[in-house]
């Protein structure tokens, strides 16, 4: 039963440790302000997929809007 409780406990202190570095700390947030870290890396990619999306079919609003110009949505 002892064996039961400090398995218990010792997996509930790992746990604990594992928690408590959450979130990004100051000096580590450069990491994440790299141009490869952006959700959209390839700014030209995407002025150009946001060109086609605009001109197919008379379309409005490039990728936010559902349907086109026949009619479907």
């Amino acid at each position: 039963m002892k064996i039961i409780i400090w398995a218990g406990v010792i997996t509930l202190l790992t746990t604990l440790i594992g928690c408590s570095s959450l979130g990004v700390s100051p000096w580590e947030r450069h990491n994440l302000a790299k141009p490869e870290m952006e959700l959209n890396s390839s700014p030209l990619s995407a002025a150009l997929d946001d060109h086609i999306y605009f001109s197919k079919e008379a379309s409005s609003g490039g990728r936010s809007f559902s349907g086109g110009g026949c009619g479907c949505n």
